[in-house]
């Protein structure tokens, strides 16, 4: 809303003109869900408290984790408030990808609150059946993908580019919507896998988110996207205000959820966010490189998928215990230590990642 606004107060006052700048949208994004974070954080805990939303705890799992029971969830709804206000602020919403995007974190984001819900407050452990949480997601994913399909506007929307090879990429077509899907629907579960420590998930969510930035706002570069030689894609720049509102709504969120947590974000969050990191990925075109730069996501889920099959194949178990985080946990890693250790390495990972803008 406020970019109507100054567009109306550059008729009189020149140094509005600044904000039609992405870059500059971007920063005032940032700074605006980051504060909004810092402003909502408390009484959303305090809320959350009052209504005993507290976490419950396995008790098959780290030893050290028992004293976390009770500590407030959900809080990943101040995340997507902080996210929504700063687009709704600081985004052109008009832009389709922008709005696509929105709604598409939104709506998994209604998902995980309805999961989350059930398991707090109706005290079961299992929340929504796997069927119904999948149904919802399958239909959110495929609207997001269909409707990002829909609205294409130039040839490289429906090619998956390879990352690190010049000119080379797939023509995928109607297809596109599939492979849009499950890049939704895996990223998001992935990084819902990936919450089970405090901090563990949030902060390679606003590292990636950051990256993917970069390359909306690149890809929506006519100039730059040539230079670098990746697709052009008309409109697509907007999403780096999406990007950074969910950097800054990561990092005000981190200020509570660091170790030790004062809440964690629960499904609302975590199915949320992942969401949107595919969503923006699917939309700039850099979904193989997501891939890259969510390797933790990736490995904690492929060691949940690897410890059910063996279970079921072998009878035995490849790791003390899946997800991956767990299992170092196991093997007396110290919590802060795991987490720190798992930034690190995607600090590395978005790196890599990144240099596939030069290494062609």
């Amino acid at each position: 809303m406020l970019v109507y606004l100054t567009e109306y107060l550059q008729q009189y006052i020149s140094g509005f003109g600044v904000f039609s700048y992405i870059t500059m949208r971007a920063i005032m994004a940032i700074l605006t869900a980051l504060l909004l974070s810092f402003v909502i954080g408390p009484s959303t805990i305090r809320w959350l408290r009052r209504l005993k939303m507290g976490q419950a705890i396995r008790d098959d799992g780290p030893q050290t984790h028992l004293k976390k029971v009770g500590t407030p969830t959900m809080g990943g709804t101040m995340i997507l408030f902080s996210v929504a206000m700063a687009v709704l602020m600081w985004g052109d919403l008009s832009n389709h990808y922008l709005l696509i995007v929105t709604l598409s974190m939104l709506g998994f984001g209604v998902i995980g609150f309805v999961d989350d819900y059930k398991k707090v407050v109706h005290k079961d452990p299992k929340g929504m059946s796997a069927k119904g949480k999948y149904f919802w997601q399958s239909v959110i994913g495929l609207a997001t993908a269909y409707g990002l399909f829909a609205f294409a506007t130039v040839p490289a929307e429906t090619q998956l580019l390879i990352p690190y090879v010049k000119d080379t990429v797939i023509e995928m077509g109607i297809f596109t919507v599939v492979f849009s899907y499950f890049v939704i629907v895996g990223t998001s579960n992935a990084v819902n896998l990936t919450d089970g420590l405090d901090g563990l998930a949030i902060m390679p969510t606003v590292m990636i988110a950051g990256a993917l930035g970069v390359f909306a706002y690149l890809s929506g570069h006519a100039v730059f996207s040539d230079y670098l030689n990746i697709p052009y894609i008309p409109g697509v720049g907007e999403l780096t205000i999406f990007a950074a509102a969910l950097m800054g709504a990561g990092l005000g969120f981190l200020w509570f959820n660091a170790h030790p947590a004062q809440v964690f974000m629960g499904d609302v969050g975590s199915l949320a966010i992942g969401a949107a990191l595919g969503a923006v990925a699917v939309a700039v075109k850099q979904e193989l490189v997501l891939v890259i730069m969510g390797g933790i996501f990736v490995a904690e889920t492929l060691s949940v998928i690897l410890q059910v099959g063996s279970y079921k194949l072998r009878g035995k178990r490849i790791f003390l215990m899946a997800p991956l985080h767990h299992h170092f946990e196991q093997k007396g890693w110290p919590e802060s230590q795991v987490i720190v250790r798992f930034w690190v390495i995607t600090i590395m990972l978005v790196l890599i990642g990144l240099a596939s803008l030069k290494i062609r």
